[in-house]
């Protein structure tokens, strides 16, 4: 018996070289015969996935951006425009997260609301969110805006957002924000904000110091303070300071490592349960002053300080 030919399908025309994208399973639109995955997509999946390692750089308060992504449940900030708001949208406002998980929200009354703690489609969430703002300055009053893979050549928010403008988080203990008429949300929305507010802890950003956000966890309080300097001459400075034991913010405190997230260090102490935000404020803020000291000594480390700086960098993590 002859055996049966296998089919063959003519391969698309291409445009200029373009291939468009298409499911991972999916035959490659190049007609090659393999797999999407397997072919072109290698190509786009990289192009989607390289890191950006400071996507927040040459914003203004980019350390208050990396907090407002990692460390603090509820939070907004006004967004100045390059060129000023266009008609028709009366604000702009970054938002921890929104209701459902929306990346963004055009409200009735015109005002847009971005997400900042959603998952994003590429290694650049400066792009991402670039574009999903773009698309949410063009959607009818009253809808969310849907994730997507932003174009690679597409504008990113420093592009977007006013270099001079100011960036002034506002924390607040709840997602109350994301409804201005409480009786009229919807049940989706309702509920979503119910389990927001169950599982948001308590946060307030000192206003001595700038960055720096205290919690309230069960079991212990923690002072997390986003720091701009280069990481090598910051761990050696909290090596300095924490050898010769000048790192707490007061009795029963420690500093007891620090985590990198999007490019910056991010040192965290340990607060009995009855510190509160206003009792670490004068310490905080004295605590600078020894940093700003300790980050202008160019003496190599002492062997106590390369130990004390060995055990603050083997309880450092990264967060993307």
């Amino acid at each position: 018996m002859a055996k049966k030919r296998p089919q063959t399908k003519a391969k698309p025309q291409l445009i200029d070289g373009e291939i468009p994208v298409v499911g991972a399973r999916e035959p490659c639109p190049c007609g090659s015969g393999r797999r999407y995955k397997a072919c072109h997509g290698r190509a786009a999946a990289h192009a989607a996935t390289e890191l950006v390692q400071r996507p927040f750089e040459g914003l203004p308060g980019e350390c208050d951006w990396v907090a407002l992504r990692e460390l603090v449940p509820a939070a907004t900030a006004g967004l100045p425009l390059r060129g000023g708001l266009p008609e028709g949208v009366p604000s702009v406002t970054l938002a921890t997260v929104l209701p459902m998980a929306w990346p963004a929200l055009r409200r009735d009354d015109g005002s847009v609301l971005i997400g900042l703690q959603n998952d994003t489609a590429s290694g650049d969430i400066s792009r991402d969110l670039a574009d999903t703002l773009l698309r949410a300055l063009e959607a009818a009053p009253g809808t969310p805006v849907q994730g997507r893979r932003a174009p690679a050549e597409g504008p990113r928010l420093q592009d977007l957002l006013d270099p001079e403008g100011a960036f002034e988080p506002v924390v607040h203990s709840g997602f109350e924000f994301w409804v201005p008429d409480a009786e009229n949300a919807t049940p989706e929305v309702a509920a979503s904000l119910e389990r927001a507010n169950a599982a948001a802890i308590p946060t307030v950003k000192l206003s001595g110091v700038d960055a720096a956000y205290w919690c309230q966890t069960p079991e212990k309080n923690h002072l997390r303070w986003v720091m701009p300097h280069p990481e090598e001459q910051l761990l050696d400075a909290l090596a300095r300071l924490h050898a010769a034991g000048r790192s707490s913010l007061g009795e029963g405190t420690r500093l007891v490592g620090s985590f990198r997230a999007h490019g910056l260090i991010v040192p965290v102490w340990d607060l009995p349960t009855g510190v509160t935000a206003e009792d670490v404020e004068k310490p905080a803020a004295e605590f600078a002053e020894r940093l700003a000291a300790a980050l202008a000594v160019e003496e190599p480390l002492t062997p106590e300080e390369r130990r004390a700086r060995g055990g603050l960098t083997n309880r450092q993590v990264t967060l993307s």
